[in-house]
C-alpha cells in the first residue's frame, strides 16, 4: 500500500512539472505571416518576403480596424544563402517571433522558380510551423511585388489572393498536393499563375476625392514545370482547357454565338462534368481517348431563338461542345507542342493499364507523351433554360 502511494504521489509530483505552458507565446510576441515569396538575386541568394500581419490597425477582428489610415501589413525582405539563413537574418529586423501557423500563400518569382523549386520549398516541408495548406503561386515578376500589392476587397494582399485561390475560378494547389505532383513519375507539377494589374482607386474622401493608381494581385492562369524548372505558362482559356483534360474544377461559363443573330451571345453555366482518359498502346505507338461530358444551365441569352426545341437546343450542345474541344485543344498544343511535358497526369493513367510497359517508357515518359495522339471527345447536354422559357423582350 505504501509502495502505490509513493508511485501515486510520484507520478503527481511529475505531472505538476511537466504540465504548464513552457513552451507558449502570447500573441503580443508574435510576428504572424500571412504571406511569403522567394525570389532569387542576381548573385544566386534567395530573397524571402514576408507579409506581417500588423495588430495596431485590426481591432474587432481582420475586417475592421483603421483600414486606408495607414497598411494593415508590413511587407519585409531579406537575403541569405538558404531560405533559413534568410529568416534568420530577417529575424535581426523584426522584434517578435516569425510565426507562420497562418501564412496562407506561397509565391515563387519566376527567377527563382526558372533556377529549381525543389531548394526552396524543402525548407516548408522539413519546418514544424509551417502549414501544407499554402496556396502555391507563381509570378511572372517578383514574388516580393506580389505581396506589395493593394486589396481593395481585403484587408492584406495575401488574404485577397488566398481567397481567389479558394474560390476556384482557375487553377488551384496547396504545397502538399504540389509536392506530391513533383514526387510522382508520369506527371509534371502546376501552379497557379499570379500577376499585377493596375487600377485607379479614390481616396481622400468625398469632399476631396482624387484617383490614385494602385497595383493588385490577379490570377492570370498556369504556371507549367517540367519537374523542379518552371517551363512556361498557361493563359486563361489554356486553363480551362487543362482543366477539362484533367477532370478538375469542371464548372464554370461558356459563352457561345447565337445561331440566327450575329453579334450575340449565350452564356451558359455549367454545372456539372466527367473526363474519362483511355491509354493505347499497340507495341509501338502510344495514343489517348478522351471523352469529355459536360452538362449546363442557360443563365443568359441576348438573341431570340426558342432553346426549349428539340433542334435548337441541339445546335447549341454542338457549340457547347465546339467550344469546350476548341480550348482543350489550345491546351494540348501549348503542353503537347511547346513545353512537351505532360501536366495532364497522362503518364498515371497508362501506368494504371499498362504496369508491366511503364518501366520501359517512364524515364522518357515526357518525349513520349510528347509525340502521341490525342483523339478527343466532347458530349454536351443542355439542361435548363432557367427561369424565363421566352426571352421577356419579345412581343407577343
Amino acid at each position: 500500500m505504501k509502495k502505490l502511494l509513493s508511485c501515486l504521489l510520484l507520478l503527481i509530483f511529475m505531472a505538476g512539472i511537466l504540465s504548464g505552458c513552457w513552451s507558449r507565446k502570447e500573441l503580443s510576441e508574435l510576428a504572424i505571416v500571412l504571406g511569403a515569396g522567394i525570389d532569387r538575386t542576381p548573385d544566386g541568394q534567395v530573397m524571402l518576403t514576408l507579409q506581417l500581419a500588423k495588430p495596431s490597425t485590426i481591432t474587432g477582428g481582420w475586417g475592421g480596424g483603421a483600414r486606408g489610415i495607414e497598411p494593415s501589413a508590413w511587407v519585409v525582405s531579406g537575403t541569405g544563402k538558404t531560405v533559413l539563413d534568410a529568416q534568420k537574418r530577417l529575424a535581426t529586423r523584426i522584434s517578435r517571433s516569425i510565426y507562420w501557423a497562418h501564412s496562407a500563400i506561397l509565391v515563387f518569382g519566376e527567377e527563382a522558380a526558372r533556377y529549381g523549386i525543389r531548394r526552396y520549398i524543402d525548407f516548408f516541408l522539413r519546418s514544424p510551423y509551417s502549414r501544407e495548406t499554402m496556396w502555391i503561386m507563381v509570378t511572372n515578376g517578383e514574388a516580393k511585388d506580389i505581396l506589395e500589392a493593394y486589396s481593395e476587397m481585403e484587408n492584406t494582399s495575401a488574404q485577397d489572393i488566398a481567397n481567389l485561390a479558394r474560390s476556384r475560378t482557375g487553377y488551384s494547389v496547396n504545397l502538399k498536393d504540389f509536392t506530391i505532383m513533383l514526387a510522382n513519375q508520369g506527371t509534371n507539377p502546376i501552379a497557379s499563375r499570379i500577376d499585377l494589374i493596375d487600377y485607379s482607386i479614390n481616396s481622400g474622401g468625398l469632399t476631396r476625392a482624387k484617383s490614385v493608381m494602385q497595383k493588385g494581385a490577379i490570377l492570370t492562369g498556369t504556371a507549367v514545370f517540367h519537374d523542379e524548372t518552371l517551363a512556361g505558362f498557361l493563359d486563361e482559356s489554356e486553363t480551362q482547357g487543362l482543366l477539362w483534360l484533367r477532370g478538375e474544377t469542371l464548372k464554370g461559363i461558356i459563352s457561345v454565338s447565337s445561331l440566327t443573330e450575329p453579334g450575340k451571345e449565350m452564356s451558359i453555366n455549367i454545372i456539372r462534368g466527367a473526363t474519362e482518359v483511355q491509354p493505347q498502346y499497340d507495341g509501338e505507338s502510344v495514343w489517348f481517348d478522351v471523352k469529355i461530358v459536360i452538362e449546363g444551365d442557360l443563365w443568359e441569352q441576348q438573341s431570340g431563338e426558342e432553346i426549349m426545341e428539340r433542334q435548337v437546343r441541339k445546335a447549341i450542345e454542338e457549340e457547347m461542345a465546339g467550344e469546350v474541344e476548341d480550348k482543350v485543344r489550345l491546351a494540348l498544343e501549348k503542353v503537347q507542342g511547346e513545353y512537351k511535358v505532360d501536366i495532364l497526369n497522362f503518364g498515371e493513367s497508362f501506368h494504371r493499364k499498362y504496369p508491366k510497359v511503364w518501366p520501359k517508357l517512364k524515364d522518357s515518359w515526357d518525349e513520349v507523351f510528347a509525340g502521341s495522339g490525342v483523339n478527343i471527345t466532347v458530349e454536351a447536354h443542355l439542361r435548363r433554360s432557367g427561369l424565363e422559357t421566352k426571352r421577356t423582350s419579345e412581343k407577343e
